[in-house]
């Protein structure tokens, strides 16, 4: 069956930081001159699609806001389906916060009063707020994460703790794992990018350069997998994982190479 969406994650595959990747721009023009259609996604659960999109315009990248998918937007959306009417405890950023709010949740203050204990990113974590996340719980709450990346690199190429490593500290000290968490490789980011692409698993290419979120996510959902080598995984690493990606490739810039393998087959 043809590819016609592709799946393509940000942060290590069209830029690091900063920067935009070699090539990535020249990948992303060819996957739109052969007819595919591109959906953005994103862990990162600092910031709003809205960010991301101005973020990679000023990349000349042109894209909307809607081809894009973060780990905030997911978790709103998903929190509106399970919780609607929920007062939140957030341990996260101010972006998180921004999109909860914009969303129509009401953030409090007091651990004690929220319907739900959402975790994630923050780069003030501290011991106060394992406390708040073990006396929100201690209340009743519910337990949701944004995404379970324990790092995630920095423009200097170096990882630093993620949201991943804050949900797991909290989830030690309340005994429990989350009920959810919104980001890759979770169903609940499939299942909004193939939305937004408006096409089934196996029609789709899923782009990235984790093989634990973007490649994992892809494996389970049933498509096309292509690990790009420009951010957190080296062959080494790839060697030693039980996680196989369908295609390998340097960079965004090579995606060439598996367009025309898949159109031999």
């Amino acid at each position: 069956m043809a590819i016609r969406g592709a799946i393509v994650d940000l942060d290590g595959t069209v830029y690091r930081g900063d920067t935009p990747l070699v090539g990535a721009r020249e990948g992303l023009e060819l996957l739109h001159d052969t007819g595919h259609e591109v959906c953005f996604v994103s862990n990162n659960p600092a910031k709003s699609p809205t960010e991301f999109a101005a973020r990679l315009i000023e990349m000349d990248v042109p894209v909307d806001a809607e081809a894009v998918v973060s780990a905030a937007s997911v978790t709103a959306s998903t929190l509106e389906r399970t919780h609607s009417d929920a007062t939140l405890f957030v341990i996260g950023s101010p972006g998180l916060r921004s999109v909860l709010t914009a969303a129509g949740f009401r953030l409090t203050d007091d651990p004690a009063a929220c319907d739900v204990l959402v975790v994630s990113y923050d780069r003030g974590f501290e011991y106060d707020d394992m406390t708040d996340g073990l006396r929100a719980i201690e209340a009743g709450a519910a337990f949701v994460g944004t995404d379970p990346d324990r790092t995630i690199p920095t423009g200097d190429g170096r990882a630093v703790p993620g949201s991943g490593a804050i949900i797991d500290a909290i989830a030690g000290i309340v005994d429990r794992d989350p009920d959810w968490i919104a980001g890759k490789p979770a169903a609940r980011m499939a299942e909004t990018a193939l939305d937004r692409l408006d096409s089934p698993p196996e029609e789709c290419l899923v782009i990235g350069d984790r093989l634990d979120t973007d490649i994992a996510m892809g494996e389970r959902h049933g498509m096309e997998t292509v690990l790009v080598l420009t951010g957190v995984t080296d062959r080494e690493t790839l060697a030693a994982s039980d996680i196989t990606p369908d295609h390998v490739i340097d960079g965004l810039g090579d995606i060439g190479s598996v367009l025309d393998t898949i159109d031999d087959n």
